[in-house]
């Protein structure tokens, strides 16, 4: 392929170099030619001080003397310079004793020389006499012709510009010549040898790398070069390469760099394979961070990054014992332990990544704390496949979470169907409030120190159409994770409002009526408002309703609960603490809320008789309950000898199938008055 001669880069190159050579070339000239005049001006007014510093003494003798003829020699000496052309000396009050004058040179560059320099230049200095008199004498005048200094400087500023101007040219050729040699003829080889290439097959005639072009960058791109045309007859096997690259880059998190779930099943798979051919263990463990939400909520979602970042980094020093780490997605994280011999060593790196998980992290000037719940699968007891293995993983991990938080959990079979009655029965239990599969039961409260029921507990109860009967330890945890626990709450506030209001009209106006409270209904906003609103709808007196609260719920955020209590008693209701005892909490959070009441859980209460470590633990609670002015109700009495051994240790009031299971509302209004007629019996037979 001929290279047309004005399409060559080399003349192209010419021009453009030659044109800004020129340029610059007169560029700096000017600016060297202004200098030059700069200087010629400075030096225009040295030569007059000079003249008149070396003229002044005899000036001024001559003008002390009035001597005209010394005066006369003193100006013809000026003259003597040719710039000089006119000078005088005498009093400016008198006629001059000496002066001269003659034409401006004629110069062919009169002209510019006068515009540059001016036509002529004035100059005077004062006569004194000595010293102390110093006496004015008068002036000594002097005027030069810039036409002699402007013809020198114009000869000087021509040369300044022809040289310059040569200077650029030539080294604008030096650089034209170094680059055709350097590129411009190796390039001209280099498109010699490409058009020999045949299309069809570009990698057998390859560029023939140019002697002495090795290492510059015309060696790297020809060596660049013959890689594209090599992998032109490559292209099906790099673009796969390239595929597979993509996917890898699809399969890590952008967040933390670990890989993601894709990765981690291809990972898994792998692992898998290779243990089942060493006949060794694996076990895979799922990490779900239990208040990383709460951690968003307080601080930004910004920091709830910086925090994941934080915890991939902690989960990477135990890559040692690890075939894998990947983040799930959210706050979840999955770990592959290779070499798993036995399962308490699987139990052993899940303890000592919740131990990890709970020192202090650095967020914004403050420190956080972690707990999370892990799931754990054994390979091959519990799956013989990735998928199955984190499947089950997650859902023990769940499962574990809606139990109780901060620990790991080995998966059982019994999961997978629990599992998915829990997915079921959530989806059924999304409108089970429409459908009034919901209701209410009741459960009397007596009072110890007269025997009278003062209370009763409202239970919630969902007849499932197909199921029966739902465990409320069941479906209460569900609802708070689906939201549909507000709802319920309200409903269940409302029905138990009423129905007090109605016992209440029935003649039974001592009556107080318990309602519990789930965590998530505890730090609603609009509940302090939906309680007001009830009671004053129907008209119940103040604290005839006692609002359960749990431990465990209160000790997830203690100010936040505080404050949602502190409103509650505002609106008239009486506050106890549930399932007491089961918290592990520091009893001094005890004297910040507003409680009145304390209930003992009936894990304690059912082993009194049987436990010294329960028994121990119901007499504090009563101690504990009676030093802050709280009652305290025993739940879960079924015989008469725990009614008689909470009695004795001075319990307010209890609760049990010993007085009574949970009834419906017109039964338990009969068994209300049942109960008042033996009790009023037996105070007769006593009296």
């Amino acid at each position: 392929m001929k290279l047309e001669r004005r399409h060559s880069l080399s003349i192209k190159l010419l021009q453009l170099v030659l044109m800004w050579a020129v340029l610059v070339g007169l560029v700096l000239s000017c600016a060297q030619i202004l200098y030059d005049l700069r200087k010629e001006r400075i030096l225009i007014d040295s030569t007059a001080t000079q003249i008149l510093a070396m003229s002044r003494d005899p000036a001024t003798q001559a003008v002390y003397s009035l001597d005209r003829e010394m005066a006369m020699q003193v100006v013809e000496g000026l003259f003597e310079h040719q710039a000089v052309r006119f000078a005088s000396i005498g009093h400016p009050e008198e006629t001059p004793l000496a002066i001269r004058t003659r034409p401006l040179a004629d110069s062919p560059y009169r002209d510019l020389t006068d515009w540059l320099l001016g036509v002529e230049q004035q100059y005077s200095i004062e006569l004194y006499g000595r010293s102390p008199q110093n006496e004015y004498y008068g002036d000594l005048r002097l005027t030069l012709d810039t036409a002699p200094y402007g013809r020198e400087f114009l000869q000087r500023s021509l040369i300044i510009l022809v040289s310059g101007v040569l200077r650029a040219l030539a080294m604008a050729f030096v650089l034209y010549l170094v680059y055709h040699v350097l590129l411009t003829k190796p390039l001209s080889r280099i498109i010699e040898h490409i058009a020999q290439i045949n299309p069809d097959q570009p990698g057998k005639m390859l560029i023939p790398m140019l002697p002495g072009q090795e290492r510059n960058e015309l060696g790297v791109w020809i060596n660049k070069a013959n890689q594209l045309l090599d992998s032109i007859e490559r292209n099906s096997s790099r673009r796969r390469e390239a595929e597979a690259n993509l996917l890898h880059m699809a399969q890590h998190d952008h967040l933390t760099g670990l890989p993601n779930r894709s990765m981690l099943q291809e990972q898994l798979t792998r692992i898998l394979g290779d243990a089942g051919r060493r006949q060794r263990g694996v076990a895979v463990l799922c990490c779900g961070l239990d208040d990383f939400k709460e951690v968003n909520e307080q601080f930004t979602y910004q920091s709830g990054d910086t925090l994941l970042v934080a915890v991939a980094d902690r989960l990477r020093a135990n890559s040692g014992r690890l075939g894998s780490l990947a983040r799930l997605g959210g706050d979840q994280f999955a770990l592959v332990q290779t070499g798993v011999n036995e399962p308490y060593e699987a139990a052993e790196l899940a303890q000592t990544i919740l131990d990890d998980l709970e020192e202090p992290f650095a967020l914004g000037g403050h420190m956080v704390s972690l707990r999370a719940t892990i799931g754990i699968t054994l390979f091959p007891d519990d799956g013989e496949n990735a998928e199955k293995l984190l499947q089950k993983a997650e859902q023990t991990m769940m499962l574990a979470k809606a139990r109780s938080r901060n620990r790991y959990q080995f998966y059982i079979a019994s999961l997978d169907t629990e599992m998915r009655v829990r997915r079921e029965l959530d989806k059924d239990l999304r409108g089970a409030l429409a459908r009034n599969e919901l209701h209410l039961v009741y459960q009397p409260q007596i009072s110890y120190h007269n025997q009278q029921v003062v209370g009763v507990e409202a239970l919630l109860r969902w007849e499932h159409p197909e199921r029966g009967l739902v465990p409320p330890d069941l479906f209460i945890p569900l609802a708070e994770q689906n939201g549909c626990i507000i709802n319920i709450g309200e409903w269940v506030l409302d029905q138990a409002c009423q129905q007090l209001r109605t016992w209440h009209d029935a003649g039974f106006a001592d009556l107080r009526m318990a309602v519990n409270l789930s965590t998530v209904q505890l730090h609603h906003s609009e509940l302090s408002k939906v309680v007001t609103n009830l009671m004053q709808r129907y008209q119940l007196p103040s604290y005839s309703l006692e609002l359960e609260v749990t431990e465990t719920g209160l000790m997830d955020d203690i100010a936040a609960a505080a404050g949602h209590l502190n409103s509650l008693k505002k609106a008239g209701v009486l506050i106890a603490i549930d399932d007491f005892g089961t918290g592990y909490s520091s009893l001094s959070y005890l004297r910040g809320l507003p409680l009145d009441k304390i209930k003992i859980d009936k894990s304690f209460v059912q082993d009194v008789l049987l436990d010294k470590d329960d028994a121990t633990i119901v007499r504090a609670i009563i101690q504990l309950g009676r030093s802050l002015n709280m009652q305290v109700i025993a739940e879960g009495v079924e015989t008469v000898e725990q009614e008689a051994y909470v009695v004795s240790e001075g319990c307010d009031e209890g609760q049990g199938y010993y007085y009574s299971r949970p009834l419906s509302a017109p039964v338990f209004a009969d068994w209300l008055r049942s109960y008042q007629g033996k009790t009023q019996l037996s105070s007769r037979h006593l009296s």
